[in-house]
């Protein structure tokens, strides 16, 4: 940071760790211990559509990494837009392989990045479901390099006890969000 920086009180962004990403499968074992969510194999990544043939073809080209997979079990990736204009990509995996959705993941945003358009990167999300089939999302916010859980309820509400639960269960395994307000509902992402 420069002089010119602290003298007009301008801070440093935090640099987004894509690595943080492979902290969730660890996570997914202490919140199935302690709370009973498992992995329903859905995740997703939230990005601001941009036009032109660049952002297409980081596109199309990401898609096709993750489609390939099919031959290998995955399965095919899904491209959205939600209403707010927001893409999604999303990718679906066996719920015991988490750690091949982190990779999905973690490709699709490292793509991007390596591409020049990370700034166009909001979030990433994998869904977790418990015995009552309630969902639950563990949420990285790309510009900020943290987690936090997104518990939805039917009517566009959120499940707030459920999410500080959830923030103290995983603590030790994901950097989490301390700015609550930094904690965004995502819904009906694909993926929750």
């Amino acid at each position: 940071m420069g002089f010119w920086d602290v003298l007009f009180g301008r801070s440093k962004p935090v640099r987004p760790d894509l690595d943080q990403l492979f902290g969730l499968p660890s996570a997914a074992i202490t919140l199935q211990a302690a709370t009973g969510f498992e992995p329903t194999g859905s995740g997703s990544v939230c990005f601001a559509t941009i036009e032109g043939g660049a952002f297409a073809q980081v596109q199309q080209d990401v898609r096709a990494l993750l489609d390939a997979d099919t031959e290998r079990g995955g399965m095919p990736v899904e491209l959205s837009r939600d209403a707010y204009g927001y893409s999604w990509l999303f990718s679906r995996r066996d719920p015991g392989d988490l750690a091949a959705l982190v990779s999905d993941l973690h490709a699709v945003n490292t793509a991007l990045q390596d591409s020049g358009f990370g700034p166009q990167l909001l979030c990433s999300l994998a869904g977790f479901r418990d015995a009552e089939q309630r969902p639950l999302a563990l949420v990285y916010l790309y510009k900020r390099g943290t987690f936090y859980p997104f518990a939805p309820l039917p009517g566009e509400k959120r499940d707030n006890p459920l999410e500080l639960q959830i923030k103290a269960t995983i603590a030790d395994d994901l950097r989490i969000e301390q700015d609550l307000s930094r904690w965004f509902p995502v819904w009906g992402a694909p993926g929750l």
